[in-house]
């Protein structure tokens, strides 16, 4: 029992496992809606999106937070300007702006004194620092989430499945698209501190995606991401602490085992039934 308490002994390591749980919760909800709606590579692109805001916020001395939200609608903006203005597909311009404000951000950052020191802590995070202030914001983005989930449950899901059908009904889905864009905003820009700008993905995409393997009906689907979220969070701050490995990266690391696991033992069960169905047949 005590391999599993003594990563939490200390007030530090508590905050990380409190930070990064809520943070799970919050990535897991949102991150369900984008899998269903096959949103991943936009909320990658995401990601990467609000590097040069954060830079820019440490460079000028202004909150991290601000910096990040702000670049990440100045990244939306840009790719709702390539898509409609040229012939080109949304993915050509997420992957411009994919590229260009990653870019743009190691820019930035490379022109501050300690270079590497905020490289590392805006690219990979740092859960061992979360402060109660980073907790406090958190909880309201898990707030924010789970009150949109609710109360647009039936435009997001609509949505996610046929924009043409949610129009009909009068579910307004372009209204529904830039309230679900933010909320995949607020949880990148509030969970970065935690998880890290490059690592937030694998807990936004990989418990969801999980639990699409396990559960169909969709509030179960959110529920068991939660938990998964929540456990790789317990299980990677375990496994850093013991293994003297990165809190965040571990973090990330575990829901993306998980997947595949999950996806290798699915495929071995249903295998022989598959194998029946061939001779039968």
């Amino acid at each position: 029992m005590s391999w599993l308490l003594d990563p939490f002994e200390f007030a530090f390591q508590q905050r990380a496992l409190l930070g990064g749980s809520i943070a799970a919760v919050a990535l897991a909800l949102v991150g369900t809606w984008v899998v269903i709606r096959g949103m991943s590579f936009l909320g990658d692109a995401l990601v990467h999106g609000v590097i040069p805001g954060i830079a820019l916020a440490i460079l000028f001395d202004f909150n991290v937070l601000v910096g990040a939200a702000i670049a990440a609608v100045v990244m939306i903006l840009g790719i709702n300007l390539v898509h409609r203005q040229t012939t080109f597909s949304e993915d050509t311009g997420i992957g411009l702006l994919f590229a260009g404000m990653l870019a743009l951000g190691v820019i930035l950052i490379s022109r501050t004194a300690s270079y590497t020191g905020s490289l590392t802590s805006i690219l990979f995070g740092d859960v061992l620092g979360v402060t109660d202030g980073d907790i406090a914001v958190l909880a309201v983005i898990l707030a924010v989430s789970a009150a949109a989930s609710v109360l647009l449950y039936r435009p997001f899901l609509v949505l996610a499945f046929n924009e043409q059908k949610a129009r009909l009904l009068g579910l307004r889905p372009g209204l529904a698209h830039w309230v679900l864009l933010g909320l995949i905003t607020a949880v990148i820009v509030g969970s970065f501190q935690t998880v890290g700008t490059l690592l937030v993905f694998g807990l936004l995409v990989g418990p969801p995606a999980t639990a699409a393997l396990l559960v169909k009906r969709l509030p179960l689907m959110m529920l068991t991401a939660a938990l998964i979220g929540v456990l790789s969070v317990i299980t990677g701050l375990v496994l850093s602490y013991h293994l003297d490995t990165a809190g965040s990266a571990t973090m990330a690391l575990v829901p993306i085992v998980l997947f595949f696991v999950v996806l290798s033992a699915r495929n071995f069960l249903t295998r022989p039934s598959r194998q029946t169905a061939t001779s039968t047949a």
